[in-house]
């Protein structure tokens, strides 16, 4: 019995010292859980600010790739002016231009292996087959070949045109009323005269493809005609030809056609050039459009030579192009040449 107090007391200091070492986990474990506590929220803070960076560099990557695509522009391939680049563009552009004017020493020329060329393609019906003269010596060893035996041949061709001047004349026969004596002559074909020299369609084509295609003046179209068709023609032929075309399409419906085609692209290119009207009347000067704004190669309130212009719409690969002739380039003007529906 006299163990049992000792005893209790031991046991008693036990469960004190078992308290105290519960009471110490619990401190740290309430210390621990709020420093996890505190560090979830950094990591969910972090989340969110890394999130947040996300869709700002996904809303500023167009923005830079458009900053990016301008800063590499240059008068080349903009409407900006020389005078009007940015620093280093010059310097930029002619390092460029060497750089794809050069060649890599073990480059061969031509394009890769198993590209399809644009070369002509071998015709398989030619006009004419003529055989070169055999070969004399072997291309290798430079031995003589009297003698040898023939292989395949190879094959090349050659194309050209053939250009010679055709004068084709129409006797017109006539004949004599029994009544009343007068003499009555055939017609001629369409598109000639009685008694004149006139062009036949080949050299109306060829006129009026250099003059409106190629943009060539007329004396010199008629000179080029006269170099490479071999037939001499003036320039106001030429002239007269193109207005021949000119009014046969108006008479179509050529114009509203195009206009109609036009409007129906979803997206169309436009600009104006002035151009010099020979005319021996005076220019009026223009007044100023419905708005009120004044011709913009207006002056000091006087009219400047060249307010004739040329309106060009065209859709952005070039399939449709249309050309008119304006007044002036005023607002009116031009916006009245554009199909409607699409902003001048």
């Amino acid at each position: 019995m006299s163990d049992e107090p000792g005893a209790a007391r031991e046991q008693g200091g036990l469960v004190s010292r078992l308290r105290a070492v519960i009471r110490a986990k619990d401190e740290q474990i309430a210390s621990l859980t709020a420093s996890l506590e505190t560090a979830v929220s950094r990591v969910n803070a972090a989340a969110a600010e890394i999130r947040a960076a996300g869709e700002r560099e996904r809303r500023l990557e167009p923005r830079v790739a458009e900053l990016e695509r301008r800063l590499s522009m240059d008068s080349t391939d903009s409407g900006t002016p020389s005078s009007k680049e940015r620093i280093g563009a010059k310097e930029a552009r002619k390092a460029r231009q060497q750089s794809e004017r050069e060649r890599r020493k073990d480059r061969k020329r031509g394009g890769e292996p198993g590209h399809q060329g644009k070369g002509p393609e071998r015709d398989a019906d030619p006009d004419d087959t003529q055989t070169a003269d055999l070969p004399a010596e072997c291309r290798s060893c430079h031995a003589s070949l009297d003698g040898a035996d023939t292989t395949e041949p190879r094959w090349a061709q050659v194309i050209d045109v053939e250009i010679h001047r055709q004068v084709t004349e129409y006797l017109l026969p006539g004949l004599a009323c029994g009544g009343c004596g007068t003499v009555t002559f055939a017609s001629p074909p369409p598109g000639l005269h009685a008694g004149a020299v006139c062009c036949g369609p080949v050299l109306n084509a060829a006129g009026v493809l250099l003059s409106c295609f190629g943009n060539v003046p007329a004396e010199r179209s008629a000179r080029l005609i006269g170099m490479l068709l071999g037939a001499e023609v003036s320039a106001g032929w030429v002239d007269k030809a193109v207005a021949r075309v000119d009014a046969r399409l108006r008479a179509a419906g050529f114009d509203d056609a195009m206009i109609a085609a036009l409007a129906a692209e979803p997206v169309l290119a436009a600009d104006e050039t002035p151009v010099n009207v020979l005319d021996r009347s005076p220019v009026p000067a223009p007044g100023p459009d419905e708005a009120g704004e004044s011709d913009p190669q207006e002056k000091d309130g006087e009219a400047a030579a060249g307010t004739p212009h040329v309106l060009i719409v065209t859709t952005p690969d070039g399939r449709l192009k249309f050309l008119q002739a304006l007044g002036s380039r005023r607002k009116g003007s031009v916006g009245s040449g554009i199909p409607a529906g699409f902003a001048a």
